[in-house]
């Protein structure tokens, strides 16, 4: 019994240490990549602007850690308004395939998407201003994919299989990259990429923090 409240406490003090060790670092390296990125992010800010109606950001609510809701800020790549109810409603068809490729389509696909939206989407550009979530602490520089409310009930009722990944997903802090970003993306199935999700969390280690962060750029270069 000793034992096993020692490795008890062993295992929570290894945990607290490595979230605080990486709370640190995604403090430092989001506002140093704030810093490096500024002209980008300037630039990008005043294209959208002038070049369709609309907010610079999208704001959309997001599944944290421990099933909390925040709000996750892109870049507007989309022209203003409901998107998806329009998708739905004017192609069925690519509604159909939107749902079965895990609510995601090629840009060269999907209407709702503006010209600067393609460009900043295949540079990656219109993820930047998620460095603020990191900074606000909603989410980590590494992490599992950040999961709308409504997709993960969805996947719960379409793959029960992967109840216990869900579960995983939801327990920790999504990231702006992490282990399906660098291993497949959207060739990945939803049951691939929740099984990802799910070993990054329980195996949360810093060499496997240095792994994805090795793999992050081959992956956006990939995207080109």
């Amino acid at each position: 019994m000793i034992n096993e409240k020692s490795s008890k406490f062993l295992l929570n003090q290894r945990i607290w240490l490595f979230d605080l060790f990486k709370r640190i670092v995604d403090i430092i390296s989001s506002i140093s990549l704030l810093i490096i990125f500024f002209p980008i992010i300037l630039i990008t800010a005043l294209l959208i602007k002038f070049t369709s109606p609309g907010p610079i950001l999208f704001r959309q609510k997001r599944i944290g850690k421990n099933s909390k809701e925040f709000w996750m800020y892109k870049f507007r790549s989309m022209y203003i308004g409901d998107n998806d109810i329009r998708l739905k409603e004017n192609y069925p068809e690519l509604w159909e395939k939107y749902k079965k490729a895990g609510w995601k389509l090629p840009m060269c696909e999907d209407p709702r998407i503006t010209p600067i939206g393609r460009v900043i989407r295949s540079l990656t550009i219109d993820e930047f201003p998620q460095l603020f979530n990191v900074l606000k602490g909603n989410m980590s520089l590494i992490g599992p994919r950040a999961y709308r409310e409504e997709e993960l009930k969805e996947y719960e009722k379409l793959f029960p299989q992967t109840k216990n990944y869900i579960k995983d997903i939801r327990s920790a802090k999504p990231g702006i990259t992490g282990p399906w970003q660098t291993s497949g993306r959207n060739e990945l199935t939803f049951e691939q990429r929740a099984k990802l999700d799910s070993h990054y969390i329980r195996n949360r280690s810093v060499r496997q923090e240095i792994l994805i962060i090795f793999k992050t750029p081959m992956a956006m270069l990939s995207r080109w």
